[in-house]
């Protein structure tokens, strides 16, 4: 990592601003997430349970391991983000990896619906919400880090790992209580699981309609 610039008042309200701005749009994602899934269900469940059930069990995959890749990225960037240009571990093949596995997350909540196509529906929502926050906080690091997020940008992928890249921390400075609130937070993607199963209880007593069936 390069050491940290001095950031102003000013630059410390536009980080405080992005950050509300970027919970607000993750809430707001979340909520039209279930909207979703309460009216869509999957063409599979019925037709065929085999595959249902094995995208339902994939998907749980998909949420663990976003779960575990977001608690191992904190431990490298030790609440430095925006303050330190963190470029080892994860963040050395690519530029955004809590994002990266986020976007992992919300395919597996996603998946829980049994279908590949909402699936796909929550990894293309996620990219293109996560496009826009890292766009303004691109500009951020531009301004604070200039010709050294340059060269960074340059070599590193904002989404997708470069893993011939890789490059380890000598030392980590771990934050317990980050590690802990992120692994905490995060864990809150395996709710899809018992909500899921709730509006697929609703909707064989025929309390929820279902508006399209998806593949």
């Amino acid at each position: 990592m390069v050491p940290s610039s001095r950031i102003s008042a000013d630059q410390d309200r536009d980080l405080q601003g992005l950050q509300r701005r970027r919970k607000h749009t993750f809430r707001a994602g979340c909520v039209l997430g279930v909207l979703l899934l309460l009216v869509t269900d999957s063409r599979w469940r019925t037709s065929n349970p085999h595959l249902y059930h094995l995208i339902e069990h994939g998907s749980t995959f998909l949420i663990v391991l976003c779960i575990m890749g977001r608690t191992w990225c904190t431990l490298y960037i030790g609440g430095l983000k925006k303050r330190e240009l963190v470029r080892k571990g994860p963040y050395s093949v690519v530029r955004n990896p809590l994002y990266t596995f986020t976007i992992i997350g919300a395919v597996g909540i996603g998946a829980q619906s049994g279908s590949i196509t909402t699936a796909l529906i929550f990894a293309v929502a996620s990219l293109l919400i996560f496009c826009v926050v890292v766009r303004e906080e691109e500009r951020f690091l531009a301004a604070t880090f200039a010709n050294a997020f340059a060269d960074y940008t340059a070599r590193v992928p904002r989404f997708w790992p470069r893993f011939s890249q890789w490059q380890d921390a000598n030392e980590l400075v771990v934050k317990p209580h980050l590690v802990r609130r992120t692994f905490l937070d995060t864990s809150l993607f395996l709710l899809a699981v018992p909500i899921v199963d709730l509006i697929e209880w609703g909707r064989d007593l025929r309390w929820l309609p279902v508006v399209v069936y998806l593949p």
